[in-house]
């Protein structure tokens, strides 16, 4: 039997799970995983692991860091689901990183029009990903909603959410809820 190593409450390099309405209605209760934005559905960002408290502080020390290949700002919550840990940085470019060694996994760039930037209020941020279903959800800076496949990288679908003669785009993380993927436009 393979034994898998296990960081922070997950195991590292299991396959990944769905991430089922159940399971995203049951966040709460899953120490293994950050399953979506804020971690649970009323986004407390609240960690209820106990590996850290006042004696152990002190203990911490840096296992690996990882600079995304930006000078403008990054802002996503990232997302852990069993052992990889989906982020994003500007221009809306997914990656996923191992996470107890940091290897990159995969990157996907959505190739935003860049030319769009001049719309955006709060330059070209984007704020996070949703995970269900095996599948990584981004909304874009020029307004298109993507699908990725979380294992591999590789897009599996997208839709334009906007009127491109507006100056809008997408820069919060989707939501889920019921099968749902839920975004919001951003105006300038």
């Amino acid at each position: 039997m393979l034994a898998l190593p296990v960081v922070g409450g997950w195991t590292v390099g299991a396959v990944p799970q769905r991430a089922s309405d159940e399971q995203l209605r049951n966040a709460a209760d899953d120490n293994a995983n950050w399953l979506m934005y804020g971690r649970t559905y009323d986004e407390q960002r609240f960690s209820p692991l106990q590996q850290i408290n006042e004696d152990t502080v002190r203990r911490l020390g840096l296992v690996w860091s990882r600079e995304l290949p930006t000078t403008r700002g990054v802002e996503a919550t990232p997302v852990v689901v069993d052992g990889v840990i989906y982020t994003t940085g500007p221009w809306s470019i997914v990656y996923a990183f191992d996470a107890k060694t940091g290897d990159r996994l995969w990157t996907y760039d959505p190739d935003s029009d860049r030319t769009r930037a001049r719309l955006i209020c709060c330059d070209v941020v984007n704020r996070g990903v949703a995970f269900y279903e095996n599948r990584v959800y981004v909304g874009t800076t020029d307004g298109r909603l993507i699908a990725v496949d979380a294992a591999t990288g590789v897009q599996v679908w997208e839709t334009l959410t906007i009127d491109l003669d507006k100056p809008l785009a997408i820069t919060g993380a989707p939501r889920i809820a019921n099968g749902l993927v839920v975004i919001g436009n951003a105006g300038a």
